[in-house]
Formats: structure tokens, sequence, C-alpha cells
């Protein structure tokens, strides 16, 4: 799969956004409406930030997971993964707030298994729970060695649209950028069991860079 938002300095996906505040923007100003051309103004520099697409230098090395995500470690718990893994996984959940730039990395290289949408609800993406009831996308990855990951990118009270431009069957790199989701959000990691695990509870993490992991 060719890194699909490589070289934008914002997602594709929220060009429409700008573009629409940056119109709002301009016209209030044009009408002498300095209050509403400030306020519309704010938005467009929000959104510009919000979906900004900066690069990352992906580490190198054997058997290396990446974090799917920039944000802050909720939970490292190993736990029965029943829906595609159908096995006990190590889960790293990851909470992205509106702050955080929130384009989504591959974890690892490999093959992609499967990509599966599921609708849901839109709880507080911080609240266990919201693992398996809200809106989400799961990617299946099996790497060259036969390990299954699993990335789930799990919509939150204020995210309402996740995006995935991943297909079943593409090979994929460590590091390379495969969606997004809007307005906060949160991912699950999982990953095998005897995967030596590199971070805890409270650690920040950095989409594309930050070692979630060692496979086995």
């Amino acid at each position: 799969m060719a890194d699909r938002a490589r070289g934008w300095p914002i997602a594709r996906e929220g060009v429409p956004f700008l573009v629409a505040a940056a119109v709002v923007t301009a016209v209030a100003w044009a009408l002498g409406w300095a209050v509403s051309g400030a306020l519309f103004g704010a938005v467009a520099l929000f959104t510009g930030w919000f979906f900004r697409n900066p690069p990352r230098r992906v580490p190198d090395g054997p058997n290396l997971i990446v974090s799917p995500g920039d944000g802050r470690v909720l939970a490292v718990a190993e736990e029965e993964e029943p829906r595609f893994l159908k096995a006990r996984a190590v889960r790293v959940s990851i909470f992205l707030s509106p702050l955080n730039v929130h384009i989504n990395r591959v974890p690892c290289e490999g093959l992609i298994k499967a990509v599966s949408y599921s609708p849901g609800r839109f709880l507080m993406a911080s609240r266990p729970e919201a693992t398996l009831q809200n809106e989400q996308t799961a990617v299946l990855i099996e790497t060259d060695a036969g390990c299954r990951i699993l990335c789930v990118q799990v919509a939150g009270y204020v995210a309402r649209r996740i995006v995935c431009w991943l297909s079943e069957g593409e090979r994929v790199a460590r590091g390379e950028r495969y969606g997004l989701i809007r307005f906060g959000s949160r991912m699950d990691l999982y990953m095998p069991v005897a995967t030596q695990v590199r971070v805890k509870a409270g650690d920040r993490v950095t989409g594309g860079e930050s070692i979630i992991g060692v496979l086995p």
C-alpha cells in the first residue's frame, strides 16, 4: 500500500472542513463582522491544526511494534480477544484527545488479513466499556513470521467518523499512515501474550515512533 497521506501537511479528509471555515471567515471579515470573523478564523486554525499530518521517524529493528496513534496509554492488560484473534492477547489502549495528532499508523509490517467495521455507541473513549460497545474499525495484520496483531480504531463521544484506507490482502509497512478518527478517539492494540511490552498505563506515545512492544 502506498502511504496515501504522505506529503500532505494536513489529512485530505480535513480539507473540506478547513476550506469551509476559511470561506466563512473571509465572508465575515468582508462584511465587517470582526467578532464573527475572529471566531471563525479561530475555528479554521484549529481545524488545520487538528488534521495536521507531521512526518515521523519510524524505528528500525526486527519484530518491533510501534504505536498506532498519538496519546496517553490508558491500560495494558492481558485478556481474551474473541472476535478476531480468538485467543488471549495483550491489549494496549491509547486515548487520543482532540489536541493529539489523529492520523493513525500501521503498528508492524505484514499482510492485512481482515478489515471489519462495526457500528456502535459513542461512549467516552476513555471508558473501559468503549472497547466493545463503541463504533469501531478493526484491522488484523499477520506478520511474515505468522504473528497476528489486531489494531482497532474506536470512536469516542466527540468522534463520529472513522476513516480507514486499508483493504484485505494489502501488504503494509511499519509506520505507514492508514487512517484517522475525527475529533477525539481511542486506539486498541492487541499483541501476542509473549510480546515484550515496552509501555505502561500513563505513558505518552507518538504514532509511528514510540515502540509499544517487541514480538517474540
